[in-house]
Order: C-alpha cells, then sequence, then structure tokens
C-alpha cells in the first residue's frame, strides 16, 4: 500500500474503534503520541472519551511523565499516571531473554484493570509495523491480552508515522525513541535500579551536548557509547567533558562503538 491508503486505513480504522471509550498506552513517544491524536479525532466525532494512560516505572528515562502530560494535554487527551514496580512485579531482575515479554504482560494487566474501572471497550498501543520485523518478544505478551496496534495493523512504518505525526502538527514527531532502561545491559545481568539511574544520567548529559540518538551500553565497569555515526567526531570534541561524567558515575573504562548507534544491539545473539 502507498502511504496515502496507509493513513486512510488507519483514519478509518480509528473510527471503528472511536465506538467506544478509548485507552491508549501512552509513553510520550511519537507512536503512541499519533494514536492518541487519531482516537481523540475520532471520538470528537463520536463523542466519546480517550484516556491516554501512562504507566511510571523506574525502568524509563526521569523526566518523561512530565513530557508525556504535556504531550497528552496539547492533544487533548485525558492524562492519567499508573505507578507499578514491574522489575520487582515481572520478575525481570536477572534481565532474561524474555524480559519484554514478563514487563508487557505485567504492564498491559495492569492497564486492562485500569480500563475496567473506566468503563473502556478499546485498548490501543503504538506498535509499528518496523517492530514487526525485529526481536520485538513484548509482541506476544500484546496479542495475547487483546491489546490492538492500529500503527501495525495499517502497516506504518516509523518514518511514516514521523511524517503523519508531523502533517497533525504532533510536537514530538521528531523525538528520538526512548526504550526502558533495561535494554542497556546484557540479558542475564542482575540489573537494579541504581544502575539503571546511572545510565539515565549519562545518557541525559550526553544528550545536553547536542546529539540526537545516545546510547550508554553497560558491561561490569565498561560503558559503550552508542551515537549516529555522522556524530562520531563531535563526540570526539566532547572526550574530555563525557569521560569525566562517565567515570563519576562508576564506570572505569568509556568506550565508543564504532558501527554507532542501533536499535537493539543487545540482541545480537538472541534466536529470533
Amino acid at each position: 500500500m502507498t502511504y496515502e491508503e496507509k493513513k486512510q486505513k488507519l483514519q478509518e480504522q480509528m473510527l471503528v474503534y472511536a465506538q467506544g471509550d478509548m485507552l491508549v498506552a501512552f509513553s510520550g513517544g511519537v507512536d503512541s503520541s499519533l494514536i492518541l491524536k487519531l482516537a481523540v479525532q475520532a471520538a470528537t466525532k463520536t463523542g466519546h472519551k480517550v484516556y491516554g494512560i501512562m504507566v511510571h516505572t523506574m525502568l524509563h528515562p526521569m523526566g518523561e511523565v512530565e513530557d508525556a502530560r504535556v504531550t497528552a494535554e496539547q492533544i487533548g487527551a485525558e492524562f492519567r499516571v499508573l505507578e507499578i514496580d514491574e522489575l520487582k512485579g515481572a520478575d525481570i531482575l536477572d534481565n532474561p531473554v524474555d524480559r519484554c515479554y514478563r514487563c508487557k504482560k505485567y504492564l498491559f494487566r495492569n492497564l486492562i484493570e485500569e480500563g475496567k474501572k473506566l468503563g473502556v471497550s478499546v485498548m490501543m498501543e503504538g506498535t509499528n509495523e518496523d517492530d514487526l520485523h525485529v526481536y520485538r518478544p513484548g509482541l506476544r505478551a500484546i496479542r495475547e491480552l487483546g491489546i490492538h496496534s492500529p500503527l501495525a495493523e495499517a502497516g506504518m512504518t516509523k518514518a511514516e508515522v514521523r511524517r503523519l505525526a508531523g502533517e497533525l502538527g504532533v510536537s514530538v514527531s521528531n523525538k528520538p525513541s526512548m526504550p526502558c532502561l533495561a535494554t542497556r545491559f546484557p540479558y542475564g545481568t542482575r540489573i537494579s535500579y541504581e544502575a539503571m539511574r546511572k545510565v539515565d544520567e549519562g545518557e541525559a548529559f550526553i544528550r545536553s551536548l547536542g546529539f540526537y540518538n545516545v546510547r550508554l551500553r553497560i558491561h561490569n565497569d565498561v560503558a559503550r557509547i552508542e551515537v549516529d555515526v555522522n556524530e562520531m567526531p563531535h563526540l570526539l570534541e566532547h572526550c574530555e567533558q563525557i569521560v569525566a561524567k562517565l567515570k563519576n558515575l562508576g564506570y572505569d573504562y568509556i568506550t565508543v562503538d564504532l558501527e554507532g548507534f542501533r536499535s537493539g544491539s543487545m540482541d545480537l545473539h538472541v534466536k529470533k
């Protein structure tokens, strides 16, 4: 299908979902923000409510809640925060290979219970077409629980999601992806809130220097930096500041990944 055909299919499907109150699992990223925007647009035609509910856990970067609140208010949805402790509740302290599956199952079960209290008839989340072709064990949990993924259903790729979000005036259309902080550690590594907060602080510092995609992959006392390849010269210009900051956080060795930023680099040897 062409982009225009996908867009039409997506908007038509949202009108079907809008025959009742809707709940969007809302992270504040571009995917879920686009779903929230489309849901609100459809709901204005059907007279139903749209809830953007953010599941707030310590596995996500700091500052995301307030950013999500602002985005939801701009879109016109009712924003709520659901606080949970998924590190213990989802049994992922040892960062198992199926971590994402366990997390999604735990998170969405909590969202389903919240949705029942609100009387919503449809629950949606922001998986896109590109997510279907990489290691995403959490997708199994989403399907098992009957959560709708409108972007994937319409075949919308990440680039098309950003394009449509821009066309609709969604303020976070160019926001970089911010996956959970557990993805910064090798599978089988015992993880803690303290370790993730250090990663979050280190990444935030590097981003503050003007970088778009930033990941710190942690291998014991080694911090491996991933930025976009074209930004590596810029990284070297700030190497003294970055090294000082990361060593202050407790990392003994600071390295740069010459392959540059790539989503899911910790999944290299996982059997998909």
